[in-house]
């Protein structure tokens, strides 16, 4: 009867519950997804990129809320319009692992260089969503005996669609810039999500559109020891400090995360403010450590980790959130040979060198 229970408020099958309001995922370490948040990062430096995210959310709880995300990139400077090209893959569950959710995209963004020190990004996605009813997990009422339990077949009838299949649109622009000698450089966004509102209802009856989603993000990369040099420090051994902003509204919740990553010989540590206010308010701390390794100068894996503490708002005691990510890059693999050595200044050494127009990734 709990399972029951739970299903109504899912559905909507209460005359109480009216219009359901669906919202994304999200996850703390949203500067290693990029792609996620805003389809104009997709080949915003050159290079191959595949990004993978794991969160596991509420962990203390009988059923925690497990995502899954896997992105792959290509920024390829001989590409039509010297953008990129990428795949994102996003999985997760809701209501105790009743609804599990599916989306696949094609993301695609155009360059426009602006001045030597600035550039902008503009990006679209298309996608596939599927939203599926798991009723294998339900035991019904009417499948209990009092003396022997689930013995039963149950005469429960499916709602009208147990599957939806969705289509689904976002769109973005981003600017880059970068100081003359190298030792500022930054991004600031802009993106919005699930354009059309698609529907997600499983009855016919009534309506439960994916709310638009509302995105506006900022970060910037202080090269400490660089101090204006001509030649910026040491991609590999150089202290540099990462200060980043995300903003989200969607469907009457507004969140906001704000931090600071540091890196040293290629070790990063951060510490970032996580608040939700609206239909739901919370505050958690999430704090991440990670390491970068060099295979050779332009390819290189990076593991970072990270734990959300929870401080405040409804969510006290679910056990916060953990959340792995791993980066793969590879700089100078191209399908269209625009991504030569002597164009592009990736992870490695290099580094981006006074005058040249920006390529160079920000951390």
């Amino acid at each position: 009867m709990k399972k029951i229970t739970i299903l109504c408020c899912i559905l909507g099958l209460t005359s109480t519950i009216g219009q359901l309001q669906g919202q994304d995922p999200n996850y703390s370490q949203f500067y290693n997804v990029p792609s996620y948040y805003n389809p104009s990062y997709t080949g915003l430096y050159p290079g191959l990129r595949i990004n993978f995210a794991f969160r596991d959310q509420w962990p203390t709880l009988p059923e925690d809320f497990k995502s899954y995300f896997l992105g792959v990139d290509l920024g390829d400077r001989g590409l039509p319009g010297s953008g990129g090209i990428g795949l994102i893959f996003n999985q997760d569950n809701e209501g105790l692992g009743f609804i599990r959710n599916f989306s696949v995209g094609l993301n695609l963004s155009v360059r426009i260089p602006i001045t030597k020190f600035m550039t902008a990004q503009v990006g679209i996605k298309a996608a596939f969503l599927q939203k599926k009813v798991n009723w294998d997990d339900f035991v019904f009422s009417d499948q209990l005996s009092e003396k022997y339990g689930n013995i039963y077949s149950s005469n429960f009838i499916e709602p009208e669609r147990s599957t939806l299949n969705l289509p689904d649109f976002a769109a973005g622009g981003i600017i880059q810039f970068a100081g003359e000698s190298g030792s500022i450089s930054g991004v600031l966004g802009f993106a919005v999500d699930h354009i059309f509102e698609p529907d997600q209802s499983f009855l016919t009856t009534s309506e439960s559109p994916l709310r638009r989603k509302w995105i506006v993000h900022g970060d910037v990369v202080i090269d400490a020891e660089n101090r204006g040099s001509k030649y910026p420090s040491s991609r590999s051994d150089g202290f540099k400090l990462n200060p980043g902003i995300i903003y989200q509204n969607q469907g009457g919740s507004n969140s906001i995360e704000a931090g600071l990553n540091l890196t040293k010989f290629n070790f990063y540590l951060g510490g970032w403010y996580r608040g939700a206010f609206g239909n739901r308010t919370s505050s958690a701390l999430m704090l991440a450590a990670g390491y970068r390794y060099f295979f050779v100068e332009d390819m290189s894996i990076k593991f970072a980790y990270s734990y959300d503490i929870q401080m405040a708002g409804v969510l006290l005691g679910t056990g916060g959130a953990h959340e792995i990510t791993l980066i793969l890059e590879f700089d100078n693999v191209s399908i269209f040979g625009g991504n030569s050595p002597t164009r592009s200044f990736g992870h490695g050494n290099r580094g981006r060198r006074f005058g040249e127009p920006i390529e160079c990734s920000s951390f």
